[in-house]
């Protein structure tokens, strides 16, 4: 019981140093790296490509930290898939997905909410990356998605639009699904499981579980559009889109319920 109780105490204090050291790289970046990324020759793309970079291997540090110290376990499958992926979509359980993510894909982009540009912790990265910003205009971030593919990079967006709440059905917006009709990008799924839950919209970082963390991600084979898009209207193809993505992803998820 003293030992289960000092392991808990350990992960807590782990926990909160991990984060502390996110946070202050997050607001180191904009002060050290932005410049530097900058002053280096090349143009926009290859200033962003250099932002992601930097960004992806941060991430698989601040990872590998987190299991290294305890705070949590992770095993991923299919990795390969990813190579030659252009949007990838993804469930959404709990805080760190993103890191995980970006810590799989070197040449990631992501579609953030423009809120985060307000969040000191998190502009610095979204910028040094350009990533997509999602200001409510469905048109600038199919446009903008559109280009990222012709510069051979990758789409990560979270179809939810926010953090799945534990225990209840997943619901998709049809962001996604405008993407990849508009823009007519595979789809690469990613299914990812926490266990147990921590890290929700529901926890602060410092409500930690009685044990370990443990993420399962799996990418899975590119899925089929299938007779639910074809010879449809765009509006109508992203409605029907959106419902069979919604089945998959509550049926693929729903095995580790």
């Amino acid at each position: 019981m003293v030992l289960k109780k000092l392991n808990y105490i350990w992960r807590w204090f782990a926990t909160a140093f991990s984060f502390l050291v996110f946070g202050l790289g997050g607001v180191l970046m904009p002060l050290l790296v932005v410049p530097i990324l900058y002053l280096l020759p090349g143009n926009r793309l290859q200033r962003e490509h250099r932002g992601q970079k930097f960004i992806h291997y941060s991430f698989r540090a601040f990872i590998w930290t987190l299991e290294k110290m305890g705070v949590l376990t992770y095993e991923v499958t299919g990795i390969e898939k990813l190579k030659d992926a252009k949007l990838v979509l993804a469930n959404h359980p709990s805080l760190l997905d993103i890191v995980f993510l970006i810590a799989c894909v070197p040449n990631a982009n992501c579609v953030v909410k423009s809120k985060l540009l307000r969040n000191p912790f998190i502009r610095g990265p979204v910028k040094a990356a350009g990533y997509i910003i999602n200001n409510d205009e469905a048109e600038a971030v199919i446009t903008t998605a559109a280009q990222v593919f012709d510069e051979g990079r990758v789409v990560i967006v979270f179809p939810e639009g926010t953090r799945t709440t534990p225990s209840q059905k997943i619901q998709l917006k049809r962001g996604a699904a405008n993407i990849a009709i508009r823009t007519g990008a595979e789809i690469t799924p990613v299914l990812i499981d926490c266990s147990p839950t921590t890290l929700t919209k529901e926890n602060r970082w410092y409500q930690i579980p009685d044990k370990r963390m443990h993420f399962t991600i799996q990418v899975k084979d590119k899925l089929d559009f299938g007779p639910s898009i074809v010879n449809l209207p765009p509006s109508k193809a992203a409605r029907n889109l959106t419902n069979t993505l919604s089945e998959y992803f509550n049926g693929e998820v729903g095995v580790y319920e």
